[in-house]
């Protein structure tokens, strides 16, 4: 089957997480500069999931520019990357509204560890389904944004109860990691 289904649903379930996360940001209730003080917290948790959830989408549909069919593995396998990435709405607003405090903020690395790994299973399952000589084999090559994105997730859950800014470090280093363009399937299908 084609895979034009799978990306609108995708798309459209990446937007709607989006819209729930801002949606929690409450306004305050006065009116000044002081006022907006106690949302800090609120707000740069969201930053960072959004950034999160804009780079999961762009590596989604570049990822799936380079494949042409899917089957039903595939939608269960796309299903279970959406579910884990349907849970950092909470996962945000828990940490944020709790000044990142450690459990929380190990949640939400566990969040980020099971999309991870649950986006790892799809491009598993697209290259099984396309076979080991596709475009999509090249293009991905070793993942070592991928890998080494799991191992800090990793390391920053039980960090958190040490010290929870230096596991929100972590995740903020996985982002910029993959801020940095990744022009691999691109390159690979202009070739």
């Amino acid at each position: 089957m084609g895979k034009g289904r799978l990306e609108a649903f995708s798309d459209g379930v990446i937007a709607i997480i989006i819209t729930i996360m801002v949606l929690e940001i409450k306004v305050p209730h006065g009116f000044d500069l002081a006022a907006l003080r106690p949302l800090i917290p609120v707000f740069l948790s969201y930053v960072l999931s959004f950034i999160f959830l804009g780079i999961y989408w762009n590596n989604h549909h570049h990822l799936l520019q380079a494949v042409r069919h899917v089957n039903g593995r595939i939608l269960w396998a796309n299903l279970h990357l959406l579910f884990w990435l349907s849970l950092i709405p909470f996962a945000t607003g828990w940490m944020g509204e709790n000044n990142f405090a450690a459990m929380p903020v190990a949640l939400y690395g566990t969040v980020l560890l099971l999309s991870a790994i649950a986006y790892f299973i799809l491009t598993r399952t697209l290259i099984s389904y396309h076979g080991s000589d596709s475009t999509l084999v090249i293009a991905v090559g070793r993942d070592f944004k991928g890998k080494i994105s799991v191992v800090f997730y990793a390391v920053a859950i039980p960090l958190a109860f040490v010290n929870s800014w230096f596991a929100c470090i972590l995740y903020v280093l996985v982002a910029v990691m993959w801020l940095i363009p990744d022009r691999r399937i691109e390159k690979t299908l202009t070739l």
